[in-house]
């Protein structure tokens, strides 16, 4: 275990501990640090405090990081779609209906353990033994482009672009309905359900702003093929957003309906770019159309 030690002026009273460390602290995710609050591994002045503690200003701050923990997560030879690879960072091409990392219901078969045997280990441990790598997540039933640290350096460096909103996003999505704009924003704040917590929603009580960008690229019928631009990169965001407005995602079982012969949305990450943390380099990389989206685009011209 390591102890960052950090000096808090009276110029901070006020804010909140954890942006504070937020700030602080780039080797620590924003996610890690609540953790660490809240395990007690946060000490003002030599005493433990909530994560929501509002600094006094003239406060000595300890912040003890843990040793990585064993990776517990098994490597499977499974094959992927490597787009781009160097010594820093992967781009990966997901299939739809592949998870992206070990959870309840899903211990292996992910993404992850595809990643662990290909890359013999060596990921990013910033996010703990479930999730090495992963900088940003696309869902189970969602297609497309997702880029994967294979060190610290570069985990911190590509996570503070997507918090500064200059990480390059696009997706393409069926929706049900035609849009009355056929281009637009939805700004709306996305927090979890009270009513169902597998669920998110736009709220205003417990949630983040979340921003889509939406382009109507082709209409037929009862539909629309659209391209989304992501500003933040809420869960579930461009499908709560669709809902939002009245037009869910084509298939969407969870905040649309089931297409018959569609398992899941028809929603693919298009486009990904960024700065590469090591060269400094603007990157960009495209993903064609999979199959069973353009299956999908070609039945409801018909």
């Amino acid at each position: 275990m390591k102890t960052l030690e950090f000096n808090a002026d009276i110029s901070c009273k006020g804010e909140r501990l954890d942006k504070w460390l937020s700030e602080q602290c780039e080797e620590i995710t924003r996610n890690a640090l609540h953790k660490l609050i809240e395990n007690g591994g946060v000490k003002v002045n030599a005493i433990a405090v909530p994560k929501n503690y509002r600094l006094k200003g003239n406060e000595h701050i300890e912040v003890s990081v843990p040793d990585p923990e064993p990776l517990d997560v098994l490597p499977q030879n499974i094959p992927i779609d490597i787009v781009y690879e160097d010594d820093d960072l992967l781009v990966v091409n997901k299939p739809k209906g592949m998870v992206v990392h070990p959870a309840a219901g899903n211990p292996d078969g992910t993404l992850v353990n595809a990643l662990l045997y290909h890359c013999h280990g060596r990921l990013s441990s910033i996010n703990g033994v479930i999730r090495p790598g992963i900088v940003h997540r696309i869902d189970k039933q969602t297609s497309g482009l997702l880029i994967v640290a294979k060190n610290d350096n570069s985990h911190n460096l590509l996570a503070e672009q997507i918090k500064a909103h200059s990480f390059t996003r696009e997706y393409n999505a069926i929706c049900c309905g035609c849009f009355k704009e056929k281009a637009g924003t939805v700004d709306a704040p996305i927090g979890r359900s009270k009513y169902d917590r597998k669920k998110m929603c736009v709220t205003e009580q417990n949630s983040r702003n979340a921003v889509t960008h939406y382009e109507v690229m082709e209409e037929f019928g009862q539909y629309s093929f659209v391209r989304f631009r992501l500003e933040t990169g809420r869960t579930h965001q461009i499908r709560v957003h669709c809902a939002y407005i009245g037009h869910p995602v084509y298939g969407d079982e969870v905040y649309g309906k089931a297409v018959k012969g569609l398992d899941g949305q028809c929603l693919h990450a298009r486009k990904v770019g960024f700065i590469h943390p090591v060269t400094g380099e603007y990157m960009e990389f495209d993903s064609e159309l999979p199959e069973y989206f353009v299956q999908q685009l070609t039945k409801l011209r018909k």
